[in-house]
């Protein structure tokens, strides 16, 4: 294998696997190196790798109606042979409760309309004859199981929600990341696991490749910190933590995994559920569970942490979060044996991600994007292979960003929106929603 390419990719979850397909297909020789055994067996493999089209900002709203369509058609885009085995894409739809805490959804919908990405205003009676195992009683402000009044109704009724029909989610992220691999080296991507970067390597005032771990030098006038929970330090290895004004930190979270009600089919009929009034989502998963991840509420106390160094055990979170649906779901059974996935997040500040050049020539960043930009991770790829071949032609992204085309909705944005010198975007929801 060659220690010299066009282009190092730092990670090969899904997002890094995607810059080095998209890459790849433009004709650069690139080397991808994760440390972790395969692709996507990072971040990527606790994703809930949910395809939803609700974001807080109209570009967030774009990137998510644009990658929906890659995921739709998820053979072609990735080229791949009819006998390959691929994750697999169900399009349950994604129900989003009406809440004074997500402004009743008003903004949401506008953005949907403004690019013809299909929903549908539900009623309270609508929610109940397709979910009747809900009880659809207010109890915000979400609280948790020790806080005085959880799980006390706190007066009125949920009266609706808005359905986005074409939502669902992917069954198996890793696989997911494994068939963008595939393809990747099938258009000549090259990528070496159990490889751990030790150092950026600098030359004459830029990039110039990594160093592993183990001394191995590989050398490239290209470098893409796709690292997940490591990016930041990553880019601090890299020296150019100073000019950003976003930062990304690994953040500690946990998803449970609960059996379904007894005689309701929530894998048959259920759907993804996000509810700001407990605080939760939710989405179907195999065996007849139900799968429950928090939104996040102030409640709920983030968890920084090392990357290298954190605690994969589940804590008194998983009980609050059961305990939170079952608010919801009263006829819920929670096992005593606690069940799910303990994950490390990339979040940035605003927890919209960082898609962008660096102060270091040749150094570029994908980072900051778990949580919310799994669904996004062939858009990603697209756009950073389009920007790094910007910035590598000549052009200062920073003063002139580029103009990134949506070619399934026939849609342009500025990716400067993803800057790492942007302002706190104060439309973000500041959680995993993005």
């Amino acid at each position: 294998m060659a220690d010299t390419a066009d282009a190092i990719i730092i990670g090969a979850g899904v997002i890094g696997a995607a810059v080095a397909y998209e890459l790849a297909k433009s004709g650069w020789k690139t080397l991808s190196l994760d440390a972790r055994g395969a692709a996507g067996h990072g971040s990527t493999a606790g994703s809930c790798a949910i395809i939803r089209m609700h974001y807080s900002t109209p570009e967030g709203t774009a990137m998510a109606w644009e990658g929906y369509h890659d995921w739709a058609g998820w053979r072609d885009y990735l080229g791949a042979p009819e006998d390959e085995a691929l994750a697999e894409f169900r399009e349950t739809g994604c129900l989003v409760m009406r809440t004074e805490a997500n402004g009743y959804l008003d903004k949401h919908m506008e953005m949907s309309a403004a690019l013809d990405c299909p929903f549908e205003i539900w009623s309270a009676d609508q929610i109940a004859a397709r979910l009747p195992v809900y009880d659809l009683a207010r109890f915000a402000p979400a609280k948790r199981q020790e806080e005085p009044g959880f799980g006390e109704p706190t007066g009125g009724r949920i009266e609706g929600a808005v359905f986005w029909p074409k939502a669902g989610y992917v069954t198996d992220p890793a696989l997911s990341a494994q068939n963008i691999a595939a393809a990747a080296m099938r258009a000549g991507a090259e990528f070496r696991f159990n490889a751990e970067v030790a150092e950026i390597v600098q030359s004459n005032g830029r990039v110039a490749g990594v160093k592993l771990t183990d001394g191995t030098e590989l050398n490239a006038p290209v470098v893409v910190n796709v690292a997940g929970p490591a990016s930041a330090r990553i880019n601090a290895m890299a020296g150019v933590l100073d000019d950003m004004t976003i930062e990304t930190r690994p953040l500690r979270q946990e998803v449970v995994h609960v059996p379904a009600p007894e005689g309701f089919d929530f894998e048959t009929r259920g759907m993804i559920v996000s509810d700001s009034d407990i605080a939760c989502y939710c989405r179907p998963e195999k065996g007849n569970n139900i799968l429950i991840g928090s939104e996040d509420p102030e409640c709920d106390t983030h968890q920084w942490v090392d990357d290298r160094d954190w605690n994969p055990d589940f804590t008194d979170q998983w009980t609050t979060q059961a305990l939170r649906y079952a608010q919801r779901v009263p006829s819920l059974g929670i096992p005593s044996r606690m069940r799910g996935v303990v994950e490390l997040y990339d979040a940035s500040t605003d927890w919209i991600p960082i898609y962008d050049k660096s102060a270091l020539p040749g150094f570029y960043m994908a980072c900051g994007s778990s949580g919310n930009q799994y669904k996004n991770a062939p858009v990603a790829g697209r756009l950073m292979a389009g920007l790094i071949a910007y910035c590598e032609g000549g052009a200062d992204h920073d003063s002139d960003p580029m103009t990134f085309g949506l070619g399934h909705i026939g849609q342009e944005m500025n990716a400067g929106f993803f800057s790492r010198k942007r302002a706190i975007n104060t439309a973000s929801s500041f959680s995993v929603l993005g």
